[in-house]
């Protein structure tokens, strides 16, 4: 897949979905530093020296672009509590991982499902803003539909 062609985007109004490589106008590939922008940053893939900037407040919760555990799952609704909250605080939030499509975009449409979005809604409003490339992996967009917390129960059952 191709890397997105800015190095975030802003999806609603101070939720924004990024990654750490983008591709300019030129077609060379660029890595995506993060320095002081956002005033949250949340990280589901982390390499050196992609930033924050110190004093930015940085959350990091790895996670595969594959099957989530109970344990997994529970960080990903974390992560979007809490950019749901920093958006109420009107604090400018980034959600990032390698390319800004499926980890990043799992978190930000479970904020956006928060916040009152249907999934279809979450689903369409990421792939426009973002990229069509977004939220590509199907297993995702099947968590999405299903809703997160009722994923979480159902893998938490099969541990």
């Amino acid at each position: 897949m191709p890397p997105p062609d800015s190095p975030w985007n802003e999806i609603v109004p101070g939720l924004w979905m990024g990654g750490h490589e983008f591709r300019r106008r030129s077609g060379q590939v660029e890595r995506a530093v993060v320095a002081d922008e956002f005033d949250l940053v949340q990280t589901l893939l982390r390499l050196p020296g992609h930033g924050p900037a110190p004093g930015v407040e940085h959350h990091v919760w790895p996670i595969p672009d594959g099957p989530l555990d109970g344990t997994q799952l529970a960080g990903v609704i974390r992560l979007a509590e809490a950019a749901c909250q920093a958006l109420d605080e009107g604090r400018r939030v980034l959600v990032r991982c390698y390319h800004g499509y499926n980890r990043s975009g799992l978190v930000v449409a479970h904020a956006l499902v928060r916040r009152g979005a249907a999934a279809e809604e979450a689903i369409r409003l990421i792939r426009s803003r973002r990229s069509p490339w977004a939220l590509h992996n199907e297993l995702f967009v099947e968590y999405v539909r299903a809703g997160l917390p009722t994923v979480r129960l159902l893998e938490e059952l099969t541990e």
